[in-house]
């Protein structure tokens, strides 16, 4: 026999990007002919300047322990990119570097959460928010959002939403698995009820840099200095820079978040890869206009992809502003059948799709609305092309 797991550990779901990503791995692997419109991901390679900056901080023996906030330089080189592309004044020792802007935001609950504080998550929401804050002690509240809305938290959502053991509200902007986008005056009105009612607002920007038709991305911590120093900022290198594996993201915020921060980091982890951290220095350093290009190449497949569903009858979806991703409704199938099988939910429709068009996406169900989908067209056009062809001949085929 051996001594039971923690409790916790049994209130913790597994990833249902990652476990449906890994399924369509294994199929490829097996031989099968599959459209992965899972991962969110870039399909672009990591820029070369910035794989070449790795690779000579390995030759140049920057192999050794860092900080447990990172190094000077990519500290310094985040608060210039924070003052020159959001108006925002912090200095390096307000940054801490992380493995990857998952790992900030866990260890931002963390710093924050005592048992049994809740943290308001507007739903749909990215699949770790609610299980990062049960793994910080929180207690997650989910505020569903409507499409109507663009999927967006309302002020007014958010001050009804608010107890005594409110502590902070998540907000993602552009979004994941939305692609929605906050506008000024949403950001203004969200900002002045966090500061009325004293509550953190932890800001997910990792999709800033990937917005399209005119949108604007604003860091609601440019708000106003009330708000600045109840916001802590997340952003990292995954999106902008195609450097997912790389594990690479940081932290922005008054100085005593970033002290707690740092104290749980430094027994966690002591601190993101060394060789990682001089890769993602160079990165801000060098040619931004590779960005440029990721972007119009994003937006050239988005244009795509919605024109494509435009034609499938069955699907809606509201128009996505930024990210990669496609969140399609199907609650014009629900309760229809595949060739027998009722589709009840997102999951078995996302099933169906893999196991009979060799397609896969994610439900729904991992965003908190199983009555949705979510594709990725951070893939090639020729994917797109052949993956939206099966799914209109699938949806064709329910009846």
């Amino acid at each position: 026999m051996m001594p039971g797991l923690a409790k916790l550990a049994g209130k913790i779901s597994p990833s249902m990007t990652i476990a449906i990503t890994a399924k369509a791995k294994k199929m490829v692997e097996d031989g099968m002919d599959i459209v992965g419109f899972g991962a969110g991901e870039p399909d672009f390679d990591t820029p070369e300047y910035i794989a070449d900056a790795g690779v000579r901080a390995i030759r140049e023996g920057k192999t050794r322990y860092t900080s447990a906030y990172g190094i000077d330089g990519l500290r310094k080189e985040i608060s210039k990119k924070l003052k020159t592309d959001n108006g925002l004044d912090y200095g390096y020792d307000q940054i801490i570097l992380s493995s990857g802007a998952k790992h900030s935001l866990s260890t931002a609950f963390q710093a924050i959460c005592d048992p049994g504080d809740e943290v308001i998550v507007p739903s749909p929401y990215w699949v770790s928010y609610p299980e990062m804050v049960t793994i910080a002690g929180g207690k997650p509240v989910i505020v569903k959002t409507v499409k109507e809305n663009g999927f967006k938290i309302t002020a007014d959502q958010l001050k009804n939403s608010i107890t005594p053991k409110t502590k902070a509200l998540i907000i993602n902007s552009p979004g994941n698995p939305t692609g929605s986008v906050y506008s000024r005056k949403e950001l203004e009105e969200i900002a002045a009820v966090a500061v009325e009612k004293d509550i953190f607002v932890i800001s997910d920007e990792i999709y800033e840099k990937l917005v399209y038709d005119g949108a604007e991305h604003i860091s609601i911590a440019s708000l106003g200095k009330e708000i600045k120093a109840l916001t802590i900022l997340v952003n990292g290198m995954s999106k902008a820079y195609a450097m997912t594996g790389w594990r690479l993201g940081y932290a922005a915020a008054e100085p005593d978040v970033i002290k707690a921060m740092g104290s749980i980091q430094g027994h966690a982890i002591s601190h993101p890869s060394s060789i990682v951290q001089y890769a993602g220095e160079a990165a801000l350093k060098g040619d931004q206009s590779i960005i440029d290009h990721m972007v119009k190449e994003y937006d050239k497949r988005r244009k795509y992809a919605l024109q494509r569903l435009d034609d499938i009858d069955g699907l809606e979806y509201v128009r996505p502003q930024g990210a990669f991703y496609v969140y399609i409704s199907l609650e014009k199938l629900l309760g229809k059948a595949y060739k027998g099988k009722t589709i009840d939910s997102s999951l078995v429709f996302a099933e169906l799709l893999l196991e009979n068009a060799g397609v896969a996406v994610i439900p729904g169900a991992a965003f908190g609305d199983d009555t949705y989908i979510r594709i990725s067209y951070a893939t090639s056009m020729e994917q797109i092309e052949k993956g939206l062809d099966r799914i209109k001949e699938f949806v064709s085929q329910v009846v």
